[in-house]
Parts: C-alpha cells; structure tokens; sequence
C-alpha cells in the first residue's frame, strides 16, 4: 500500500469532516472543488471573490444581482460603467464567454473568452455558491 502524505491525509480528513458535519455528499464537495479550480485557472489572476478585494478587474464578491459596473472602487471602462444591465446566469455565462460581445470596449483584454459551455457553467454554478458567503 502506497504512504499518503501527510497533506493527502489532512485533506482526506477535511473531507470526510465536512461529510459528516453537513447535508454535503461527497460529490458536492468534489463538484465546488472542480468549480473553484475552473475559477482559480480562467480568472483568479484578475479577480477575486473576496469583498473589497479588487485586483486587475474588479471584486466577483456577490456579482450575480448586482448593476454591472457598479462598484465605487474600482475604476471599470466607460463601456461597463455606462452598461445598463443586471448581472444574472444567463448574462455572466455569455460575458465569460465572450466580453466583448456582451460589452464593447471593456477592459478585459488580454482575455478573450471560454469557448467551453462546461467550464462557463462550472464557474457561474461556483460564483453563486459564494453568494451567501
């Protein structure tokens, strides 16, 4: 039998803690974690989901229900200030898709796009579970 390190055992028993200690299965668990990673990869370089955490692109803390463009702190293109939209799932999923034809003129060059229906998916289902967060 193969030694687990002991980060293999400590996540293995964070696991099964939040198994037993919540109504979570353990695909749940398995599905957040694939989501985050999806978000980590596309967009964590710029963004954050962390209140107040603006980075390159502005704070995703509690984006789906929010006025595009609308936080005080951070300085968006005139394209996304002057947007008149709410940002729900179906908006989101086409912005991360493709920017520019959801806004033109923003500011997220270089990025162009995640040609993936799967992972867009994945990163929206990710960013509302951090809405009560």
């Amino acid at each position: 039998m193969k030694r687990i390190g002991r980060l293999g055992l400590m996540i293995s028993s964070v696991m099964l803690y939040l198994l037993s200690s919540s109504s979570l299965s353990a695909q749940d668990v398995l599905s957040k974690g694939a989501e985050q990673q999806l978000f980590n990869n596309a967009c964590r370089t710029c963004h954050s989901t962390q209140k107040d955490d603006n980075r390159l692109g502005p704070n995703l803390h509690q984006i789906i229900g929010r006025k595009a463009g609308s936080l005080p702190e951070y300085n968006y293109s005139a394209a996304m200030r002057d947007s008149d939209f709410i940002w729900d799932e179906a908006k989101l999923a086409r912005f991360i898709a493709n920017p520019d034809e959801v806004v033109p003129g923003n500011k997220m060059a270089p990025y162009g796009g995640l040609a993936s229906v799967e992972d867009r998916t994945k990163i929206v289902l990710f960013l509302q579970s951090m809405r009560s967060q």
